[in-house]
């Protein structure tokens, strides 16, 4: 059965964070997923690779996670391509509502589309995450080289000790950034390359895996 779907800027969705429950909750420590229910709402889509109406969210059958899927994210070269066609970006803007005690952080997301690229080409999927008035943390780039005519999977794994969490007590608005590139290389500038993060199907998502920990007692 397909994930229901929303249209980016609905109503809010559920999620319960992925990560196992734990015998005893620790201040400022690995938490098990907070009591009761957590809204993600999303609250901004903008960039070439997302434009109105062509992104939705969905929140996943058994809680775990959150999932965008773009119908219009393509970025190619070669033959009928404009000069911006070979990047387009995407930035989410998300509110989390996270019971009172507890922060969460972006442990893992997983992306997925398809890519045509000729022998010499590359293409390159980058990712980055920040809270509303916080540094950007690194940018994440994985590249596939030509001749590729296929699916393509990445996954981005932040270890425990790198998570970059949200204040604990405030609101703070997380930016998901991503941006797919494609270049031409020797393959020539005529030779239509491209790679996309959509489905005509709804069935390639980008995920969103969260862990969650409480805050320090006050």
């Amino acid at each position: 059965m397909p994930l229901p779907r929303l249209a980016l800027g609905a109503a809010a969705l559920t999620l319960v964070a992925v990560t196992a429950p734990t015998a005893t909750a620790r201040a400022a420590g690995p938490a098990a997923v907070p009591p009761g229910r957590i809204t993600v709402e999303v609250v901004g889509a903008n960039g070439s690779g997302c434009p109105t109406g062509t992104a939705d969210v969905a929140a996943a059958p058994d809680g775990t996670a959150f999932t965008v899927t773009y119908s219009d994210y393509l970025a190619q070269t070669g033959a009928g391509s404009s000069g911006t066609d070979f990047r387009k970006n995407c930035q989410l803007a998300l509110r989390v509502h996270v019971p009172q005690g507890f922060t969460y952080a972006v442990a893992r997301a997983d992306y997925r589309g398809f890519a045509s690229l000729q022998r010499g080409a590359y293409g390159q999927q980058r990712a980055g995450y920040y809270f509303q008035g916080a540094s950007q943390t690194a940018r994440t780039t994985h590249q596939f080289g030509g001749p590729y005519a296929d699916n393509w999977q990445a996954s981005d794994q932040t270890g425990h000790a790198d998570l970059v969490w949200a204040p604990c007590g405030e609101d703070r608005i997380l930016n998901v950034n991503t941006e797919l590139r494609v270049y031409a290389g020797t393959s020539g500038p005529q030779a239509l390359n491209f790679m996309s993060m959509d489905s005509t199907d709804g069935s390639v998502s980008t995920v969103y895996h969260v862990e969650w920990k409480q805050c320090p007692a006050a």
